[in-house]
């Protein structure tokens, strides 16, 4: 994992070692309101407080996740302080949604101890919202704040794209859906167009 710092000029990296296991880094963002970096892996979400100063590396890994973790993304909700919302696909077309709060990870307490941190915390304490939106893997999720609308994507040639409000994930209702031949592999969004652009 490493962290660019553009206005100095600057990057530092982290390894994180599982249990002396390797596993692939998916996908990661940024949590605005926690000020971590999020990233998942196979079955795994890590959230890293890259700010630690010196050796001190707090890193807390959210384990077991149900399936295997392919892309993630933050939902940025600027009235939510002290808490961010996490969405991520998965390889059984799948569309999460976890909430995480710095109650969670004890940021405050673990600033003051001097060694490196890893803590393992069980998925199963924090509130994980989900549900099967894709036939195929989902290769990106994306909270699009212009639209108030998340979006998904899968190659899936009959369940392609999803552009739909986050409450759907909570519920049975229709989502709005897009079928494109062999599926959809990327897209992305202009505000000042308002144009989404996929790719596949």
């Amino acid at each position: 994992k490493k962290v660019i710092n553009l206005q100095r000029k600057s990057f530092f990296s982290y390894p994180f070692y599982f249990h002396q296991d390797t596993a692939w880094i998916t996908g990661c963002d940024f949590l605005p309101q926690l000020k971590c970096v999020v990233a998942v892996t196979e079955r795994t979400v890590i959230v890293w407080d890259y700010k630690s100063k010196g050796s001190q590396n707090n890193c807390f890994i959210i384990k077991p996740m149900e399936n295997g973790l392919l892309c993630v993304c933050t939902v940025t909700m600027p009235d939510h302080l002290a808490k961010d919302n996490i969405l991520m696909g998965d390889d059984k077309g799948y569309v999460h949604l976890l909430t995480v709060t710095s109650d969670h990870f004890g940021l405050k307490q673990c600033k003051g101890k001097k060694d490196s941190q890893l803590q393992v915390l069980d998925s199963k304490t924090f509130t994980v919202v989900k549900r099967k939106l894709h036939d195929d893997w989902t290769v990106k999720v994306k909270y699009i704040s212009d639209l108030n609308c998340f979006g998904s994507c899968s190659s899936d040639s009959i369940h392609s794209f999803v552009l739909d409000d986050i409450k759907r994930l909570g519920d049975n209702l229709p989502v709005k859906e897009f079928s494109v031949p062999r599926g959809v592999n990327a897209f992305t969004y202009c505000g000042k167009a308002k144009v989404i652009v996929t790719g596949g």
